[in-house]
């Protein structure tokens, strides 16, 4: 043997004893030095696939999936016959998110080798029930059931433990239903992993945006566009944040100078912008309802009220405006109602103050207004009264 046979000899000796070590530390769920044994065969020996596969099964175990995935891949290119290599790739798919991807490399697992048809129907079941919850929370988002989208994403993560982009779905829709708390919890969970992240920029943004926190909203927009710049949601949003600033502020304007039909004009239009802007809109409809209240439609004011507070059921100042206005149309028990609403909201003294002054105005609406019923005012002289009279006896 020529000293040529004995280094190649060494050489494969070494990396089989680094595969050896690192197998003991991976059965003993020692991952990271599992890696670093499995790193050092591979450096001995770069044309072994089944090195290449032990290391994507200790990244996976640490839940270091696209390392993983990079390994499983490599491993293909080194042996494109190594069955194994291919339900690997498989799982790193399915753990990422990529159901399609993953019944593809299934399909080549089983072709190369029927007899793992077993552990590849298993990793079937797993992708297929995946696109099943994609497909479900498509479908949900387009009739706007956001809470079946969250439920859809759950289930999806559990299923793909590293996907961020389940996550940043579920974070959307989780502000969407005004859960920003939540959703913003994820997004800043992504972007300590990754602080490049635009997705993850763009939902606290969106959280903010739905929070009626514009001006924080844009500056979270304009970031995300940085980091990418054909990021369309996060341009459209800042449009459209842009579009309600400046209208809020028109609106505002109008209604200060008393010009009350511009107004209405400007908080209408500002009301198109965006449907689903809940605690802004909450917000519009309650200004249009003053502007409403101060040209005498107490009536379409009213209506406005109630719309705010179908938006954002907590909104008071909408609750205390609506009540002012039943009390100019004389619906007592109306205003009552809003006004025990406002005091269990907030037991404050003068919430309780003016409780019980519409009480009182209950009260004295149940009397008989005779004026009223001859249809004569409270100062009308006696001869009026009794043409009132006659004119209703008749």
């Amino acid at each position: 043997m020529d000293t040529d046979d004995v280094e190649v000899v060494d050489v494969f000796s070494l990396s089989e004893k680094a595969k050896d070590d690192g197998n003991k530390c991976y059965k003993s769920k020692d991952y990271y030095d599992a890696i670093k044994h499995y790193s050092k065969a591979i450096e001995y020996s770069p044309k072994v696939a089944s090195y290449y596969s032990n290391r994507c099964a200790a990244r996976m175990m640490l839940q270091k999936y696209k390392e993983a995935l990079e390994d499983a891949q490599t491993a293909i290119k080194v042996d494109n016959t190594f069955a194994k290599a291919y339900i690997r790739e498989a799982k790193c798919h399915i753990a990422l998110g990529n159901a399609q991807a993953a019944l593809l490399s299934l399909q080549k697992a089983k072709d190369l080798d029927p007899s793992c048809d077993h552990a590849v129907m298993a990793e079937v079941r797993h992708a297929r029930t995946l696109a099943e919850f994609e497909k479900q929370a498509e479908q949900a988002s387009n009739q706007k059931d956001y809470r079946q989208v969250v439920y859809c994403m759950r289930r999806a993560s559990e299923i793909s433990p590293a996907c961020v982009r389940f996550q940043l779905t579920k974070a959307e829709n989780l502000a969407l239903m005004g859960k920003y708390g939540e959703a913003q919890d994820i997004a800043v969970a992504i972007l300590r992993a990754d602080k490049m992240n635009a997705d993850a920029v763009y939902i606290r943004g969106i959280c903010l945006y739905y929070d009626d926190n514009i001006d924080r909203a844009v500056t979270f927009f304009t970031h995300a566009l940085k980091l990418s710049p054909d990021h369309h949601n996060a341009r459209l949003n800042l449009k459209k944040c842009k579009l309600l600033a400046s209208k809020k502020a028109e609106g505002n304007e109008a209604f200060k100078a008393s010009k009350f039909e511009e107004a209405y004009t400007v908080y209408s239009e500002a009301l198109e912008v965006d449907p689903k802007n809940r605690k802004t809109n909450a917000k519009l409809h309650c200004n249009r309802a003053l502007v409403e209240s101060k040209i005498g439609k107490l009536k379409e004011a009213v209506i406005d009220c109630t719309k705010a507070l179908e938006l954002d059921e907590n909104y008071t100042k909408a609750l205390h405006r609506r009540a002012k206005c039943h009390t100019d149309l004389e619906n007592y028990s109306e205003a009552v109602y809003d006004y025990q609403k406002i005091y269990q909201m907030d037991r404050t003294r003068e919430n309780k103050r003016i409780l019980s002054e519409a009480e009182a105005a209950l009260k004295r609406s149940k009397k008989k207004d005779y004026y009223k019923i001859l249809g004569v005012s409270k100062d009308a002289t006696d001869d009026q009264i009794k043409k009132a009279y006659r004119k209703q006896a008749l």
